[in-house]
């Protein structure tokens, strides 16, 4: 991707900020996030030539003077907490289905030619048809999945509407460099590791025979930019493919660092999900391929880049 004009919501958040980092060379980036759980210094270059940083929050901002020049539109801006979102589901409505409304009518108004969308995987519930398919029910059993499959709703209406192409991302679980241990991406992975480099025990909630898809931030840029230059209008499951529990990965961070501690066990929090596993077949439509056998590899990645901040 070359000589667009882009706007990344959320664009200092974990996800947010790769996808920036790949694309500022080449591109413009206009990037909106109100540092509420993003950070500025993930950006590789806060003054890049490319690069428009408005702190700000798109709740309260007017998205015309954000939507009005845009070729492109990653959309990632949340309240990415189902805990917070149990505590406060108006709050999340707001941010994450509200907010993500007026963009598309936004967008529309301004002939963007396509936003892409971060949904999760927490849509699917406590489905238990696995591997998870794009044409599964909803079943959300937080307001965090609810306001995400509302927005995937408004997504295929505003298409159908007004002719607003887009892509829904349903990221499983990402892990990466640059990661907040208090991220709900996938947040088992950076607290097990920054937990262990501290020498302290790590917490696991429930018995730890939870199931995850775990997918590498890498991934997961890619798949946000193939989906882009794509023409497919849709859902599709951003994910490896495989699955692992929460006991087996502990198992590994642990054996990596050479650490003996043993985990502790909490009750399983609200509105979290047992077992997810996705069919990945609709990764093709993308033009997209996970290898999963890099995971160690990765998560090695991610533990040496904890090892540079902790």
């Amino acid at each position: 991707m070359k000589n667009k004009n882009i706007l990344i919501t959320g664009g200092a958040g974990f996800i947010g900020s790769h996808i920036a980092n790949e694309l500022m060379d080449n591109n413009d980036i206009t990037i909106i996030d109100n540092l509420s759980t993003g950070n500025i210094k993930n950006l590789k270059s806060e003054e890049h030539e490319n690069l428009n940083f408005i702190e700000g929050d798109i709740c309260n901002f007017n998205l015309d003077d954000l939507t009005s020049d845009k070729d492109y539109i990653f959309h990632l801006a949340a309240m990415a907490s189902v805990p917070l979102s149990v505590e406060r589901p108006e709050e999340c409505n707001e941010i994450n289905l509200n907010a993500t409304v007026r963009l598309l009518k936004s967008a529309a108004d301004n002939d963007v030619e396509k936003i892409v969308f971060s949904s999760s995987s927490a849509v699917y519930g406590e489905n238990k048809n696995m591997p998870l398919k794009e044409t599964e029910p909803p079943m959300p059993t937080s307001p965090y999945a609810a306001s995400k499959a509302g927005c995937e709703l408004y997504l295929k209406s505003f298409y159908e509407s007004y002719g607003l192409n887009y892509t829904a991302l349903r990221y499983f679980n990402v892990f990466g460099p640059k990661q907040d241990k208090n991220s709900q991406y996938a947040a088992v992975i950076p607290n097990f590791i920054s937990a262990l480099l501290e020498g302290k025990r790590a917490e696991i909630y429930g018995d730890g025979e939870q199931t995850r898809d775990f997918v590498y931030v890498g991934d997961v840029v890619k798949a946000n930019i193939n989906a882009c230059e794509s023409d497919y209008n849709g859902i599709v499951n951003i994910a490896s493919g495989e699955k692992l529990t929460v006991n087996r990965l502990y198992g590994i961070v642990k054996n990596t660092l050479g650490s003996d501690l043993e985990p502790e066990y909490l009750p399983e929090r609200p509105g979290d999900i047992k077992h997810s596993l996705a069919d990945v077949s609709n990764m093709e439509k993308i033009n997209l391929k996970i290898d999963s056998s890099d995971f160690e590899s990765q998560l090695i990645e991610t533990i040496n880049w904890f090892k540079t901040i902790l």
